[in-house]
C-alpha cells in the first residue's frame, strides 16, 4: 500500500502528517511517498484533486484527505485492508 503525502513548505499539518506516517510505517507494511507541492508531480496531483489545504493525502492513488491527517480514519483503513502488520 502506498500513501502519497503532497506537502507544502512551512506547513505544520504537513509536518504532523509526516510524523504520523512514520509511526504507522513502523506498524503497517506501507510505503510513504513524499511529494513537494511545488514539484511537477505535486502540481499535477494538486491540479487533479484541488485540496483546500495541505497536506493532500492519497492512498494507492485515491484521494484520502486534505488538511490535518485524520489518524483514526487512516488507522481504521490500514487495519481493515489485508496488509501485514509488523510485530
Amino acid at each position: 500500500m502506498t500513501i502519497t503525502l503532497v506537502h507544502a513548505p512551512a506547513c505544520h499539518f504537513c509536518a504532523d502528517a509526516q510524523t504520523a506516517l512514520a509511526e504507522l510505517a513502523g506498524q503497517f507494511l506501507i510505503e510513504v511517498d513524499l511529494v513537494p507541492a511545488d514539484s511537477a508531480p505535486g502540481r499535477t496531483l494538486v491540479g487533479a484533486h484541488r485540496p483546500a489545504m495541505f497536506p493532500l493525502v492519497l492512498v494507492d492513488g485515491v484521494f484520502f484527505s486534505a488538511g490535518r491527517l485524520p489518524r483514526g480514519k487512516l488507522r481504521a483503513l490500514l487495519t481493515a485492508r489485508p496488509v501485514v502488520i509488523r510485530s
